[in-house]
């Protein structure tokens, strides 16, 4: 890589202030997050345009009372010439979170901006950059998903942030997980930071929640850095959510509906983000980015296969799914209206390259018969057992996983028939599976475009239920089972992609940190792959 990270001045640009808070457990450490005054997580932005900016930051009043406050932007760091700004009142009912959009700003340029406490205290200053206008002639993207706190240090975030060849930062989902500690994640040492103590349920639950993953230092420092574009998945709510419930909320936590509202206006308050749930993004003549929601607005209740194993004869079972259920048009990951959106906004866009981010993979990965030789044999039997459904599932040609789009084939077909239809040249962007991946996306026999999933930022992988086993071999094993879409995998690393659009392709770099256990900004060798304007199919970089 061409550009230098220094660990020193990354902390000093962020500005962090109290921002190097990351707690030890305890009560004492709940307390001191609820009581904190004054601007208390930073500075962010997003919703980005040519000519405007959502500026974000939170302020808390010594009493606790509503608040205006001000925000300042300047084209210099010392804020010599102010070029726009706004106000806003804040207070208890959005958490005091401030959102204010400032317009008048130019395209494809970066502007300082700092918050203006009644008493005149500046918070922090943060950095954020427009989208160009009109011809350009490359957009770098970071690319990140699945960051729970509890599995170890946000040093992809860290790594981003250091970085001098980054436009802006797309988060494709699970931001936040909202296990308690113990129920999943990496032991005491890392879930000793997961506030509250239990699993999330309620407003002030989610609150506290995303107060207590906000006041990690490198996340803090990625967001003051660049803007940010946020997507939801499941964990934003729960795990494995959908328009009527999740895998991970039972009848005695209450209604689904009054779980997810909550989950989501807290997103939004905390997020740099506005309340529309789908948008459209223009990187000039260059990209359009298509922000979509997959698992908590209108996703139709996904098929688990553990129910069709449970059968007195699971391959019949999946035979008939299969030419039954699976095949169902009406099931559905959009939702009819926001997926009438995107097909009218496919057909809207003239840029070069059509970004869509989703939740999770849509190209088909079906599950080798050689898995089962991934475990020790003193492999707990959960671990085989999941194993055991998605090879079933391969045997009767299904991919393994329901939840994802492998779930919704109508759906995924009719999405790429749309991109065919209006010749775009479609690059997917996901993530929720932990594993990096690369597929060619094939419609009625002809390329429809490819996709890049990414791997997450401490989420474990593959690699946490094969110890001992090679990443390679399973690489192996998978590649040699999905040669139909699949093009690379990666089984056993964390960190975050770079995507890099110019006119002649688009390359995506998956960056893999040396490690998630200790702050670390080092890495390992990337992977580099791109597709070619008209072309369609993946090629090595």
């Amino acid at each position: 890589m061409t550009f230098r990270i220094d660990r020193r001045a990354l902390i000093a640009t962020a500005g962090l202030g109290l921002g190097g808070l990351m707690l030890p457990g305890g009560t004492l450490a709940a307390q001191t997050l609820l009581g904190l005054t004054g601007f208390t997580h930073n500075v962010a932005s997003g919703e980005p345009g040519p000519d405007s900016m959502l500026l974000w930051t939170r302020y808390v009043s010594a009493t606790g009372s509503p608040s205006k406050v001000r925000v300042e932007v300047s084209d210099t760091r010392d804020f010599t010439k102010i070029v726009g700004g706004g106000q806003m009142i804040t207070g208890p009912w959005r958490d005091h979170t401030v959102k204010i959009t400032v317009d008048g700003l130019q395209p494809g340029r970066f502007y300082w901006f700092r918050f203006i406490a009644p008493d005149g205290t500046l918070s922090p200053i943060g950095r954020t950059k427009t989208l160009p206008l009109g011809k350009a002639s490359k957009f770098n993207i970071a690319i990140f998903s699945c960051s729970n706190v509890g599995f170890g240090e946000f040093n992809a975030y860290g790594h981003a942030a250091a970085r001098d060849d980054i436009d802006l930062v797309l988060h494709l989902g699970d931001y936040i997980y909202e296990y308690g500690r113990g129920g999943y994640d990496g032991g005491a040492k890392f879930a000793a930071r997961l506030f509250p103590a239990g699993e999330i349920l309620t407003l002030a639950d989610y609150r506290l929640r995303y107060a207590s993953y906000r006041a990690d230092p490198q996340l803090q420092a990625l967001h003051a850095n660049f803007p940010m574009i946020p997507n939801t998945d499941d964990h934003e709510g729960a795990n494995d959510s959908w328009e009527g419930g999740a895998q991970n909320h039972t009848a005695d936590e209450g209604d689904w509906s009054v779980r997810r509202n909550g989950a989501m206006q807290v997103w939004r308050e905390w997020m740099p983000v506005g309340e529309q749930p789908w948008k459209t993004y223009e990187f000039g003549d260059l990209g359009t980015y298509f922000r979509t929601d997959t698992r908590m607005v209108a996703r139709s209740k996904p098929y688990w296969q553990g129910d069709f194993m449970r059968t007195a004869d699971p391959a019949k079972a999946f035979a008939e799914f299969r030419d039954g259920a699976w095949m169902d048009p009406s099931s559905t990951m959009f939702g009819t209206e926001q997926e009438s959106w995107l097909f009218h906004q496919f057909a809207k866009t003239k840029a070069t390259w059509s970004v869509l981010g989703v939740g999770t993979n849509m190209g088909y990965n079906y599950t080798p018969e050689e898995a089962l030789n991934w475990f020790a044999p003193d492999a707990p039997e959960s671990r085989k057992s999941y194993m055991r459904q998605g090879i079933a599932a391969a045997k009767a040609g299904l991919p393994y996983n329901f939840d994802n789009w492998g779930g919704y084939p109508v759906a995924r077909s009719r999405t790429f028939a749309a991109a065919q239809k209006n010749d775009l040249n479609l690059v997917v962007v996901s993530g929720d599976s932990h594993n990096g991946w690369a597929f060619d996306l094939p419609e009625g026999g002809k390329p429809a475009g490819v996709e890049f999933g990414g791997h997450s930022v401490t989420s474990p992988g593959i690699e946490s239920s094969t110890i001992g086993v090679d990443p390679n071999r399973i690489a192996a094993d998978i590649l040699a089972r999905n040669k139909q879409e699949l093009r690379f995998v990666d089984t056993s690393n964390r960190g975050y992609m770079h995507l890099s659009l110019t006119p002649k392709a688009a390359t995506n770099e998956w960056v893999f940190m040396e490690t998630v256990k200790d702050l670390s900004l080092k890495t390992k060798p990337s992977k580099k792959m791109l597709v070619r304007p008209g072309r369609k199919v993946l090629e090595q970089a």
